[in-house]
């Protein structure tokens, strides 16, 4: 794993923007794994600037969503597929039918998995997997316990990620206690991984997540065991992490940083 921080949730933003395109132009049918959230909604914004400003090509990409809402049908407002299409799809040329998400209504809800996680091999599996970090140090809907092996699969949703979440609802109790993730074991199978964390809100998190103990009480603290993993933050969310000076070392001084300088 790096951890690279810069001055700012802008900079640290643009950053995880300029590797997601290096790699559609390096990859033009790469396979994306993608997030959803407030931290995404900047990128997602940058990448279709990109897209708008140097003409990005999406056409060839593939995408797969972490996750779904239980019970959500694909047009519900708060449905992470009406997130997708209306902060990223609809702003650049990738083909919709090439985007993939699981369907929280689905009649059999463990066979949608099953198919979901067949559908991510078909592919070729993902290059390339964007993540955030809640605040209970989930990945996905991967709450505390979640196994290292696990597949993507139904899962009850903790309090903590509840309260987080359910304000952007126009009834917070209407939110629902259940979402389909992909897995633990689904995500440490992409062959890359890029995190982004900011704010001071993730920086206890944070912390736990990259220099404590791997443990499945904290999800995050999984990609520990990537081998090509990389987490960028911004010094508000790095404030807890002890090797702060070695990481900042890193980009500034580590050959494959040079270009993002």
């Amino acid at each position: 794993m790096e951890v690279i921080i810069r001055p700012d949730k802008e900079k640290a933003t643009k950053l995880v923007a300029k590797i997601i395109a290096k790699a559609v132009r390096e990859k033009p049918t790469l396979v994306l794994g993608l997030a959803t959230g407030n931290t995404m909604e900047p990128l997602y914004a940058e990448l279709a600037e990109i897209h708008k400003r140097e003409k990005l090509d999406f056409s060839l990409c593939r995408t797969f969503n972490l996750d779904e809402y239980v019970g959500l049908k694909a047009g519900h407002r708060n449905s992470y597929r009406h997130y997708m299409n209306e902060h990223l799809f609809k702003y650049i040329n990738i083909d919709i039918r090439n985007t993939h998400l699981p369907s929280g209504t689905a009649r059999d809800l463990d066979r949608e998995c099953e198919k979901y996680e067949q559908t991510i091999k078909e592919c070729g599996g993902i290059d390339l997997q964007l993540l955030g970090i809640g605040r209970s140090g989930h990945i996905g809907f991967n709450e505390p316990l979640s196994a290292f092996f696990s597949r993507t699969r139904v899962k009850a949703l903790t309090p903590t990620t509840i309260a987080q979440n359910s304000p952007l609802f126009d009834k917070p109790e209407d939110m629902p206690k259940r979402a389909i993730t992909m897995g633990v074991g689904t995500i440490l199978e992409a062959k890359r991984v890029i995190t982004l964390v900011v704010g001071s809100s993730k920086a206890e998190i944070l912390a736990k997540s990259v220099e404590g103990p791997v443990t499945s009480m904290v999800s995050a603290s999984a990609l520990q065991l990537h081998p090509k993993c990389v987490v960028i933050t911004d010094e508000k969310a790095s404030s807890n992490l002890q090797g702060r000076d070695y990481y900042r070392w890193i980009f500034e001084n580590e050959p494959e940083w040079e270009e993002y300088r």
